[in-house]
């Protein structure tokens, strides 16, 4: 049974699909969709309700709050997906290296992934961006800089089973050594976990990049990134609450669609239901076994 049709199967997994995929054409979209320009500053409007020119009203300083939330997504969507893929650059390639080829190479990468898991998470990124200053730059930085340990240590247990299975040896016999060994034989069998945990990750971005952004250390005025939009409304909170609740639910709603997706990925990709690898002659171990620990927290 196909991946798809599994997830179709599963109604919370359509769910996340279906509010991933709006997330994603607000992201493309915006400059279409848009009614007006989400930057410019026009005091005269401000605060005004919802009407036929701004549907959502306006905020504190007279800009649209529907145009500056349709480029919220365009720019929370682009960062987390930065941060992502630096992440993944480093942590699959050192967690390949690390358990495929061991000894003091392994030693090396664990021990620089201990000396990353000695500090919180969250206090080793105020570091960084302390040091390099705010910015949303800084801040995918500093958040990539403490994403790819979990990467790298599932990887690396993937590898260390994978490469002890029959089907390894096979193709060792077959002649199938070093780089050729480890991409086309190791590499597709670790795919569908990073996947998985990819796409759960993807939301713990999403909402450490608008927690950052809340606190001043991430996007900076005017951009219209989510978790800024919600510190600058925090003084009408009374009078004009929909400035920080319309926000706070496209994060909550981004957040939510990505974890049901990534447990619908969890389930279809599950090696009991994964023909790719059995085909294969190989049993890459559970997805939810390696997860554990992975990722930013």
């Amino acid at each position: 049974m196909g991946t798809m049709t599994k997830l179709r199967r599963d109604p919370a997994a359509l769910l996340g699909l279906l509010l991933t995929g709006l997330l994603f054409l607000a992201a493309i979209l915006a400059p279409f969709l848009a009614l007006h320009d989400p930057e410019p500053v026009s005091l005269g409007e401000k605060l005004l309700s919802s009407g036929k020119e701004y549907p959502l009203g306006t905020d504190s300083l007279g800009r649209c709050l529907y145009s500056r939330l349709l480029f919220g997504a365009r720019i929370t969507l682009r960062y987390s997906l930065t941060v992502l893929a630096i992440t993944l650059a480093i942590g699959v390639s050192l967690g390949l290296l690390a358990g495929y080829y061991g000894g003091a190479v392994d030693n090396l990468i664990m021990r620089l992934v201990d000396i990353v898991l000695a500090f919180p998470n969250l206090v080793l990124v105020l570091v960084v961006i302390g040091v390099m200053g705010p910015g949303l730059l800084n801040a995918v930085l500093a958040l990539a800089l403490v994403s790819w340990v979990g990467y790298a240590r599932m990887v690396r247990g993937l590898v260390l089973s994978i490469k002890e299975t029959e089907y390894i040896a096979a193709a060792r016999v077959c002649g199938s050594r070093g780089p050729v060994l480890l991409w086309r034989h190791i590499v597709p069998n670790i795919l569908p976990p990073v996947a998985v945990l990819a796409t759960l990750d993807l939301g713990k971005l999403i909402l450490a990049i608008a927690t950052l952004s809340f606190l001043g250390l991430g996007a900076q005025p005017p951009l219209p990134e989510w978790g800024a939009m919600i510190n600058e409304a925090r003084p009408f909170m009374q009078t004009a609450p929909r400035l920080m609740v319309l926000p706070g639910a496209a994060i909550a709603l981004t957040v939510l669609g990505f974890n049901l997706l990534g447990d619908g990925l969890r389930d279809a990709l599950d090696p009991q239901g994964y023909s790719g690898s059995t085909a294969a002659g190989v049993e890459p171990p559970p997805a939810a076994a390696v997860l554990k620990g992975g990722g930013f927290d």
